[in-house]
């Protein structure tokens, strides 16, 4: 990867799919109250990060949990909050047929189907016709992530960030499918180095 602007990825605030741990993919969910805190709080963090915004890209999966995020965010940080573009390769992971669905209710209707997915997370790939992996969606982010060109804010999904962690760093596939991806932290990449803020 060649050098690139100063990138800050913030992944969407909580929805109560989130809290109730049932798996969103690309279906469409809202921030729930906390959710809204997280995403006012970190475009309060950006504000204090970022002093000439007009230079900066802001991008968003077209989701409604990220642009609401995102939204937010900008206003947080006196920003119009619709003053951003839209991206459809940032959209999450989709989860197939297990969409909705927590991984109890899942092991519960096909007992074993949990341990096949924790044996090969990067590479599993549930039922359904739309389903990705992750090792399919790291080959949807690539090409986006390497045609940054200008600082940029992005407003995005836990799997997401997860392939970033593993196309910048080379985190290997099992340890990037199963880190924990906070929403109440900024991430920042620079200089091809990943840190949370």
């Amino acid at each position: 990867m060649t050098m690139q602007p100063p990138i800050y990825i913030v992944r969407h605030g909580l929805t109560d799919w989130n809290a109730e741990a049932r798996l969103q993919g690309q279906a469409e969910t809202d921030l729930n109250e906390i959710g809204r805190g997280q995403a006012t709080g970190n475009g309060r963090r950006l504000a204090g990060l970022i002093s000439d915004p007009e230079a900066w890209d802001f991008v968003a999966s077209p989701m409604r949990r990220t642009r609401q995020t995102m939204e937010r965010l900008r206003a947080a940080m006196g920003l119009a909050p619709d003053g951003y573009r839209a991206e459809p390769r940032l959209v999450e992971v989709h989860f197939g047929d297990w969409q909705g669905f927590t991984l109890a209710e899942l092991e519960a209707r096909r007992p074993g189907c949990i341990a096949e997915r924790e044996a090969d997370k990067w590479h599993f790939l549930p039922p359904g016709a739309s389903a990705e992996s992750y090792q399919m969606l790291s080959e949807r982010v690539r090409p986006w992530l390497e045609a940054i060109d200008r600082p940029s804010v992005c407003v995005t999904h836990g799997g997401i960030i997860r392939t970033v962690f593993h196309i910048v760093e080379g985190m290997p596939a099992a340890q990037a499918a199963a880190m924990p991806v906070p929403q109440d932290r900024i991430l920042e990449l620079r200089d091809r180095r990943l840190r949370w803020l």
